[in-house]
């Protein structure tokens, strides 16, 4: 397993839902098609290496977030397999589930390793919260997104988001994170 001062690394997806990646939707993903890619890349180390995997899935009681729909279905490259945890959350942080925040108190010696959508809301929150609990999180940068701001310049919003996560969290690229847990070189 990739190991990082003896700890184990749980690749966390959170919310790789199709409402995400359409086109013209209010929550349609900034950058999604490139953050999509490096998830696809690092499911696919962790599940042939047999590397734990942890799925978030956002179904909210929100009027904008209908979860009887087929949006919030998980986008098929990313779908949970068998073996794999998987979360549903109502809230925005992955806390909001009980069996969520029970497992994570459950586990000793676990670092996080979070990629995904929802930067702003899910990623966020989860790993706040988390920071807050003692549970230590890696966000890896080129594989998340968030939604489209509704003002300013979208770039300068993820990059906003990453500033204040990383007061919480190790931030780093993909490759950062291959290179130093010394799994695979890219």
């Amino acid at each position: 397993m990739p190991i990082f001062h003896d700890d184990l690394l749980v690749l966390v997806c959170a919310d790789l839902q199709v409402e995400y990646m359409i086109p013209g939707r209010r929550h349609v993903i900034l950058d999604g098609d490139a953050a999509i890619l490096r998830c696809l890349e690092l499911l696919a180390l962790w599940r042939s290496n047999l590397w734990p995997v942890m799925h978030l899935k956002r179904v909210a009681d929100a009027a904008w977030f209908d979860p009887s729909s087929r949006l919030t279905d998980w986008i098929a490259e990313a779908r949970p397999r068998p073996g794999e945890m998987t979360f549903e959350h109502a809230l925005p942080s992955a806390y909001s589930s009980s069996r969520f925040a029970d497992h994570m108190s459950s586990l000793r010696n676990v670092r996080c390793v979070v990629t995904g959508f929802s930067l702003d809301e899910t990623i966020l929150a989860t790993v706040v919260e988390g920071f807050h609990r003692s549970h230590r999180y890696r966000l890896v940068g080129d594989a998340v997104a968030c939604r489209q701001p509704a003002t300013g310049k979208a770039g300068d919003y993820k990059q906003s988001l990453m500033n204040v996560i990383g007061n919480f969290a190790t931030v780093q690229s993909c490759a950062e994170l291959i290179r130093t847990s010394g799994a695979v070189a890219v």
